[in-house]
């Protein structure tokens, strides 16, 4: 069974039609993937999220609505993820914006071994679509810095689509502390400091206008968080990435 947790905010707009696409790729892939179901954490939206998901409700695609009123992605991913109790679970974002043929390729590295695949824009098998200004462009770029600093080896710590063992999501879901959309960092330099197998993959990748990030708004807040993990984190155990050459990573994509 695989478990698909999404997080949302005010998310009444684009989150039907990633169920919908949901929906439809797992009927096709019936056979690979088995039984999917998915839970919709709605983040203490003030929009009709929660009856939208409700809605989304199907035999084919079965759907549970979660709330969580902390605020934030990363508090509401903790959530999601702990919620959960099947031996393969994932989170995505709900604008849908990865391409769902990462799952199955996602799938395929974890019977080679991996325990968590993390699907990213970085590498050069992925096929990426952005809208996004020169400013938010540079910004990018000095947070990739600074997160590879805690997670080397790691091209991509923000794609919002990763898939894990289980077991190992629940652990380190549990010691999350980063309410914010920083959490992917922490949760990264936890998996690793457990000794996880981390492998990233290459993705299909869309900019989905309305994205619930602002810049101006939380670009000084996403590097502060940084500053806070690497502080929280100082003591763990962080081993060196387990080198994989290029060519297996893209492979693996396909």
């Amino acid at each position: 069974m695989l478990q698909i947790v999404i997080p949302a905010y005010n998310e009444e707009r684009r989150l039907p039609r990633t169920l919908r696409e949901l929906r439809r790729h797992v009927t096709e892939h019936r056979g690979v993937l088995g039984r999917v179901e998915v839970l919709v954490v709605d983040n203490a939206s003030t929009d009709r999220t929660a009856e939208v998901a409700r809605a989304a409700d199907t035999a084919a695609l079965p759907v549970r609505v979660l709330r969580c009123a902390r605020r934030g992605k990363g508090a509401a991913v903790r959530a999601g993820l702990l919620a959960t109790d099947a031996d393969l679970v994932c989170f995505m974002d709900a604008d849908g914006a990865t391409g769902l043929d990462a799952i199955e390729a996602a799938w395929r590295q974890m019977l080679l071994g991996a325990d968590v695949v993390i699907g990213s824009r970085a590498l050069a098998a992925s096929e990426t679509e952005a809208r996004h200004c020169r400013t938010r462009s540079v910004g990018a770029a000095a947070y990739r810095r600074l997160a590879g600093r805690l997670v080397p080896g790691i091209a991509d710590t923000q794609c919002g689509f990763k898939v894990f063992r289980g077991s190992v999501a629940r652990q380190v879901a549990r010691r999350l502390q980063t309410p914010g959309f920083s959490f992917d960092v922490e949760l990264l330099v936890r998996l690793r400091a457990a000794g996880a197998h981390v492998q990233e993959i290459p993705v299909t990748w869309t900019d989905v206008p309305g994205s619930t990030f602002v810049p101006s708004r939380h670009g000084a807040g996403a590097f502060a968080e940084l500053a806070r993990i690497a502080w929280r984190c100082r003591a763990l155990d962080r081993p060196a990435p387990v080198a994989v050459p290029a060519a297996a990573a893209i492979a693996g994509g396909h």
